[in-house]
């Protein structure tokens, strides 16, 4: 993954800093788009995932739309040149300041996760004469079986709207006039790695979409979400995602129109494996039953672990001694700032360059500065 003339520029630079491998971010663009193109889907990168001027520059490109879930991802996204009528607005708490700025912006669709939220739209919408297009977020109760923190397809979750609800809302739709339903927006998870897993939300958005169509209920476009996984084990064997079959599971079972428009939201499978945490070895410690490599990148660099209990690979690129395990740590003064225990390194001194890798999605986007901590500018190479 690196070769030894980004190592030496590694060696030159103020750690910690991300550093973003763009010839990889573009091979994997090219392989969506290929395959989208392919399959007729259109893409909306989900901006959550990084918000990176240079990585959105890179995307916009490929002439994707984007999928937001706060005011502020709209007004990025539409700042660094992404068209406003390709923008989907998610999320389950949208604020009326967000609401009012999106309906401003003329964006495509409020993907909307309950009643009140579909009536308050319509009420802020009226004040401003315009009619807002709506995709109702519909939770299929699909298990995603992946990460329960990232799990948003079950009835047990805050998001989406719930089946019975459904005729409650049609009805509801009825006496709204600022309000124009055109779609169907589903989402069951993050870092799904069983394809199965898509295949059985297929089979239950065709049962969803019949419902609609037994109501005489146009839907003029499905967003099936994403949530397709990266290799966080061997991300140098898989460093591009199994796109083709992916779509492939949505060509084949997913029942469409021919003129309805088929959406896809990906994240962490455009963008994670481009990036990496780049960090220094500040001490080693010996503890009772371990050794402790103590990093100068901590869970304010990278919260995945902390938060998730996520595993990354960790690589230390400047020895090539005997392997030697080693609880890899940040200095926060939090006991879960911890990215790995009993890792096998080579033998790591102070000073060392350390690498946790795939770490471009949900890495710098959740960077904070608590400890008061610095933050230095990303590297890009290609």
């Amino acid at each position: 993954m690196f070769n030894s003339e980004v190592i030496e520029l590694f060696k030159e630079k103020d750690t910690p800093f991300y550093h973003y491998d763009l010839k990889v971010l573009r091979k994997t663009l090219d392989d969506v788009k290929r395959l989208a193109e392919k399959f007729q889907f259109d893409i909306h990168y989900a901006v959550k995932a990084n918000g990176n001027k240079q990585i959105l520059d890179e995307i916009l490109t490929k002439g994707f739309g984007a999928d937001c879930v706060s005011g502020n991802e709209i007004k990025l996204s539409i700042e660094n040149g992404f068209s406003a009528r390709q923008i989907f607005f998610a999320g389950v708490g949208k604020t009326d300041k967000e609401i009012r700025y999106a309906l401003s912006q003329y964006i495509k669709a409020f993907n909307c996760e309950s009643i009140q939220e579909i009536e308050v739209i319509n009420e802020l919408a009226e004040e401003s004469n315009l009619v807002a297009e709506i995709a109702l977020r519909i939770n299929p109760n699909v298990d995603a079986k992946t990460h329960k923190y990232i799990t948003t397809g079950l009835d047990e979750n805050k998001f989406g709207i719930n089946q019975i609800d459904l005729p409650e809302v049609i009805e509801k739709l009825t006496s709204l006039k600022q309000i124009k339903l055109t779609g169907l927006h589903f989402h069951i998870g993050s870092q799904i790695t069983d394809m199965n897993v898509f295949k059985g939300l297929c089979l239950r958005v065709n049962q969803i979409s019949k419902w609609f169509i037994d109501h005489g209920i146009k839907i003029e476009h499905l967003n099936l979400g994403g949530g397709l996984g990266i290799d966080y084990q061997y991300p140098d064997e898989k460093i591009i995602p199994d796109f083709e079959t992916y779509f492939s599971i949505f060509d084949e079972f997913l029942e469409r129109n021919d003129d309805q428009k088929i959406h896809f939201e990906l994240g962490r499978s455009i963008v994670g494996q481009c990036g990496s945490l780049i960090s220094r070895v500040i001490y080693i410690k010996r503890g009772l039953n371990t050794k402790f490599a103590i990093l100068d990148a901590g869970m304010t660099e990278l919260m995945r672990p902390a938060l998730y209990q996520s595993y990354h690979q960790i690589d230390n690129l400047t020895s090539d001694k005997i392997m030697t395990e080693y609880d890899v740590v940040g200095p926060i003064c939090e006991s879960t700032d911890c990215f790995g225990k009993s890792v096998k390194l080579p033998e790591t001194r102070r000073g060392d360059v350390i690498a946790i890798r795939s770490a471009g999605a949900y890495g710098e986007v959740m960077t904070s500065n608590y400890n008061l901590r610095d933050r230095n500018d990303a590297l890009y190479t290609e």
